[in-house]
């Protein structure tokens, strides 16, 4: 079975083609600059070179149409017809209340996710504009959704629920719901099948941690706690992502700065966290190299990053009953050891012993990073939310 997982953000697309019988990635690239000047289609090859084609690439149809046109193309294709695609897999950002699952889209699914717009505006209508695309542009494919936020539906009620009036969640669904989820979800199972520990009984502590970053509280199999909320503005400082802050800030800055929504949404969202605070970079490796250098404010900005994680974890440590595995994965959960070395720091009294030399040359691969005798077995998961996407796509069309 051959499937083409699909992640359609506001000005871009990227994309993974599996060959699901040998778990092979036939294709990859993305689709940059959609709808702006100087759009184009990134891929590499075998060889490792890497093809930009440059187009002017209007909207997603037009991206899929183009990436489609690749696939099947003689000079850069993996396959000789679309014919041999069996179905489509899609990242859906949000899904609300509505799914807690990955779903076959059919029409009245696509009226649900409609229907949870108000909820990711950013997000959902890219998602939706990508199912879209694939049914004027190949008919009757099966296509299935995959969403960011089904994972955490089993999270209990004091997890989800703020302290708001309970009419605002009855009106407008206003409650955590969390992101990542296929990440989390992803992890914390190949971890313990590599360890070869029974998923089911297990407490979990997975970190994604990236340019966007969340924690995730795993029991028995469900996420019971995660960090991020009704938007992906809560939880961790994030590269551009402020995190956690006062909700009465939201509203001081407003009426000190003089400006609308839109604007303070712009300010959590793409003007703070890491790059906010040291005024350098959302950037890790730009970061590091500003501390090496001497700048206080960029070493601030990490100290604040590794100490959000390092709470993040006791909290979840307390609402688990304690920790039997904390998984590491992201762009810099996976490779960036000094992030891993300082979050563990004084974590002992938890159970939590690092393996010095064993971390320091841990990049981006699956490993143990914990000493032997660490009660708590502390590892590095690189993530796969694609496969994810096209292991539950095969799943439900089979069925």
């Amino acid at each position: 079975m051959k499937i083409l997982v699909l992640n359609c953000g506001s000005s871009s697309i990227k994309y993974k083609l599996f060959d699901m019988e040998s778990k092979e990635v036939l294709a990859q690239g993305v689709v940059e600059k959609i709808g702006l000047k100087g759009s184009f289609l990134k891929f590499p090859l075998p060889n490792g070179d890497k093809v930009v084609l440059e187009g002017e690439i209007l909207e997603h149809q037009a991206g899929i149409e183009y990436i489609l046109g690749v696939l099947t193309s003689p000079k850069y294709g993996c396959i000789e017809s679309l014919d041999e695609l069996d179905a489509v897999g899609h990242r859906v950002v949000h899904g609300g209340e509505k799914f807690n699952s990955s779903v076959f889209i059919t029409d009245e699914v696509i009226t649900k996710m409609e229907e949870c717009i108000d909820l990711a505006p950013l997000h959902n209508p890219p998602n939706l504009a990508g199912i879209y695309a694939v049914k004027e542009l190949m008919g009757d494919i099966p296509q299935v959704g995959v969403f960011d936020t089904a994972f955490h539906q089993t999270m209990p009620s004091e997890a989800y629920m703020y302290g708001l009036p309970y009419s605002l969640y009855e009106k407008y669904g206003i409650r955590r719901y969390g992101f990542h989820g296929t990440s989390h979800r992803y992890v914390s199972r190949k971890g313990c099948e590599s360890l070869g520990v029974p998923y089911e009984k297990q407490r979990i502590i997975t970190a994604h941690i990236g340019n966007g970053g969340s924690l995730a509280a795993i029991k028995d199999g469900k996420s019971t706690d995660t960090s991020m909320g009704m938007t992906p503005v809560e939880g961790l400082l994030m590269g551009t992502r402020s995190g956690d802050i006062d909700a009465g800030i939201v509203s001081y800055i407003m009426e000190k700065e003089n400006i609308g929504t839109q604007a303070i949404s712009t300010l959590v969202n793409k003007h703070s966290g890491l790059l906010g605070v040291s005024g350098v970079s959302s950037d890790m490796r730009e970061l590091r190299a500003a501390i090496a250098n001497g700048n206080e404010r960029a070493k601030l900005a990490l100290d604040i990053f590794i100490y959000r994680i390092k709470k993040y974890i006791g909290s979840y440590a307390a609402a688990l009953g304690g920790v039997d595995i904390l998984m590491f994965t992201g762009g810099i959960g996976e490779n960036v050891d000094l992030v891993r070395e300082q979050v563990c720091k004084d974590l002992e009294f938890m159970g939590i012993q690092i393996d010095t030399a064993k971390n320091q040359e841990t990049h981006g691969d699956e490993a143990v990073i914990s000493t032997s005798d660490s009660k708590v077995t502390v590892m590095v998961v690189p993530t796969d939310e694609e496969y994810m996407i096209a292991s539950d796509t095969m799943e439900i069309v089979n069925k």
